[in-house]
């Protein structure tokens, strides 16, 4: 509990922010957008700097600026429109409770595990519906797969429905698991990385798939294939949802 105490007591000392009802969309959308940034500093690079562009995983796709706008557009869009109104009713429903003490280190990486876990399968079961379902794939999936080459800010790239859908996930799951709040801002943070870097388009020497063994993680490269390929891959995250219904697909498969 020491370990994380000092920080707690910091982000307590912000509870009225914290306790705002703009606090939530405020958080995603500046989280988000800090999360694509480097990314869009390598889209900005890579036709220059040889360096950069081998790490590509389509070194002949770039992003341009009508896509860049197109996405921003949608994103906000999404969380103006959608997004906050449910935050502000959630806000006023469950005030949020900010206990004195932190969770201990273990408890925490603990939760923000099974948390991620949990969204894993969520994500996977709802994304593999979108692509067997052809009027579900249509109405709502669609959009997501404008483009067969992902970048950073094509995350959110997605309809209303199906922002709200797996934003629900990631605001149920803490919630359900009993989470501290502590838990549930570094899963959010986690969660909101991992899905940028899943879109990025490169596969980077330190990418976390390159850190967690025995091909566990899928990652930038995974989900790329899936964008390329569209019938394979289906799990955000890790890879033993798609090794059991026979859906995963690797570099190594083509």
């Amino acid at each position: 509990m020491m370990l994380l105490q000092p920080l707690w007591s910091f982000l307590r000392g912000h509870a009225p922010l914290l306790h705002s009802p703009v606090f939530p969309v405020l958080f995603s959308v500046s989280t988000y957008l800090s999360c694509c940034a480097p990314f869009l500093l390598l889209d900005l690079l890579a036709p220059r700097c040889a360096l950069v562009h081998r790490y590509k995983l389509q070194p002949q796709s770039s992003a341009s600026l009508a896509s860049v706008r197109s996405c921003l557009a949608q994103t906000l869009y999404n969380h103006v429109v959608f997004i906050f109104p449910l935050t502000l009713t959630h806000w006023y429903l469950r005030p949020a409770h900010l206990p004195q003490e932190a969770p201990p280190l273990p408890r925490l990486l603990a939760q923000v595990l099974v948390c991620l876990l949990l969204f894993d399968f969520q994500s996977f079961t709802w994304h593999l519906l979108h692509h067997r379902v052809p009027w579900l794939y249509r109405t709502f999936h669609k959009l997501h797969h404008s483009s067969s080459a992902p970048s950073a800010l094509t995350t959110e790239h997605s309809g209303s429905m199906e922002t709200l859908s797996l934003g629900f996930f990631a605001a149920a799951n803490p919630v359900l698991l009993g989470l501290h709040p502590l838990s549930e801002l570094v899963f959010f943070l986690l969660n909101i990385w991992l899905s940028v870097e899943d879109h990025c388009g490169y596969d980077l020497p330190w990418a976390p798939h390159r850190l967690v063994p025995l091909g566990l993680y899928g990652g930038a490269r995974h989900h790329d294939l899936h964008h390329l390929k569209s019938n394979c891959n289906y799990a955000p995250y890790f890879t033993h949802w798609d090794r059991l219904a026979g859906t995963l697909c690797t570099l190594q498969d083509d």
